[in-house]
């Protein structure tokens, strides 16, 4: 039988914040390499346990609090990243997700009709 193939439901978006986790037996602190709706990848030095609960603020810069995942689970480890599915946010928490990445939606689409834009220009010799 063929393993099945794993895929995100969410576009996750590069984003370099600095992060502080949390679970049992381990706490610690990283840096967020990318951002989705339902979950993040964090690269730290520490070693986590696939499948562990896991508590994981975001330090945002400019904003106070800190983005607050209240629980999450580690859904894999490769190395020194670890990818995280979010399980539960206070409302506010997901607000300011929702905030942030429309954010960057905004700029990846702009960014990507720029060099659509760009090459439509090459392409026609102007």
């Amino acid at each position: 039988m063929a393993p099945l193939r794993y895929s995100r439901t969410y576009h996750r978006f590069p984003l370099f914040y600095p992060v502080i986790f949390g679970g049992a037996p381990f706490v610690g602190e990283g840096i967020l390499s990318n951002l989705s709706l339902m979950g993040c990848s964090v690269m730290c030095d520490r070693e986590v346990l696939c499948g562990s609960d896991v508590r994981v603020s975001v330090l945002l810069p400019h904003q106070t609090p800190a983005l607050s995942i209240d629980l999450g689970t580690i859904k894999w480890v490769q190395g020194c990243q670890f990818g995280v599915e979010f399980l539960r946010l206070p409302l506010e928490a997901r607000q300011c997700l929702n905030r942030m990445l429309r954010i960057e939606l905004i700029e990846f689409l702009k960014a990507r009709s720029g060099r659509r834009e760009s090459l439509e220009l090459l392409n026609r010799g102007g």
